[in-house]
């Protein structure tokens, strides 16, 4: 990665490894992509530095924390002025059980990925929440009825 921010072939199999087991050991780690300790951690350290390591975080059961009702809601704003848009996005960030907000272009403005515990509580916080975030017109909602596939940012081969 000496080449101005570049991966090289090393920098991706260290990304590749900690994708699959995040608290992977320095020295582990340094076995699967055949390097020694130090150039290693260097390496991983220098990675963190210039965040193309964001966080490292668990990825957790969402039936076994009573999480699992899953929802996306597509959201319209009365207005998408770059204050409007800012306001909004600045709510949305604060409400922990929205996991993921994206900007979209096309008939609405927002697309929410929501959890909650049960159909009762998101009702709640669409009612007293959601609806209430600045500059909401209109919401859609559409219930997950199984996930079948869920991951975050993949670091994958060349292909």
């Amino acid at each position: 990665m000496e080449n101005g921010g570049q991966l090289d072939d090393t920098d991706r199999r260290i990304l590749r490894e900690i994708q699959k087991e995040g608290r992977v050991s320095v020295v582990e780690l340094a076995e699967r992509v055949n390097l020694t300790k130090s150039p290693c951690l260097k390496r991983l350290r220098r990675l963190e530095k210039e965040k193309f390591i964001r966080a490292y975080q668990a990825v957790l059961d969402p039936k076994k924390i009573q999480q699992d009702y899953l929802v996306f809601v597509q959201v319209k704003l009365e207005s998408t002025t770059s204050k409007s848009l800012e306001q909004f996005n600045m709510a949305a960030c604060k409400v922990p059980q929205i996991l993921s907000c994206h900007m979209l272009s096309g008939g609405y403005d927002y697309l929410l990925k929501v959890r909650t515990k049960d159909m009762h509580t998101y009702r709640d916080l669409l009612g007293d929440i959601i609806s209430d975030l600045p500059g909401v017109f209109q919401t859609s909602t559409f219930p997950v009825m199984e996930e079948v596939k869920d991951t975050s940012l993949l670091l994958v081969e060349d292909t």
